[in-house]
């Protein structure tokens, strides 16, 4: 499963994509339709950021921001990492856990194609491949 491509397990049927003038308020009730964790911000048809649950209740409630005018250029985290749909499924996993996030979007020629997900791979073998990068971290 691991070294399989991540066009193969990429989410795109439920990739959302919003501009960054959206208004959180707007940006929660299109992943709540689409039932999604993750909005990719763009412009011009490029990826410029990504605004996840997360950020709607670190950045945004915890801060007492207005969901209804923040707009979500002032809230994603601009230029995230991405990675390129020929890559490994077992690559995206260990760039999610090594810099603690929990999305990777997937991209060409900076156009977003796709999403990886940590919920992507909640099943057994998950346990599996964390159990060998740290064997692999304590042997090095």
């Amino acid at each position: 499963m691991f070294s399989q491509r991540i066009k193969a397990v990429m989410e795109h049927k439920n990739i959302l994509t919003a501009v960054p003038q959206t208004t959180v308020s707007q940006a929660a009730k299109l992943m709540a339709q689409k039932k999604t964790s993750a909005v990719l911000v763009v412009k011009d048809d490029l990826l410029v950021g990504i605004f996840t649950e997360r950020d709607a209740v670190f950045r945004v409630v915890a801060h007492g921001l207005d969901v209804h005018t923040t707009q979500l250029g002032e809230v994603m985290t601009p230029s995230p990492q991405t990675v390129d749909p020929e890559k490994t499924y077992g690559y995206a996993l260990l760039l999610m856990q090594r810099n603690g996030f929990r999305h990777v979007p997937v991209v060409v020629n900076g156009k977003p194609v796709g999403l990886i997900t940590s919920r992507s791979a909640l099943d057994p073998e998950l346990e599996e491949f964390v159990a060998e990068e740290r064997r692999r971290t304590h042997i090095s």
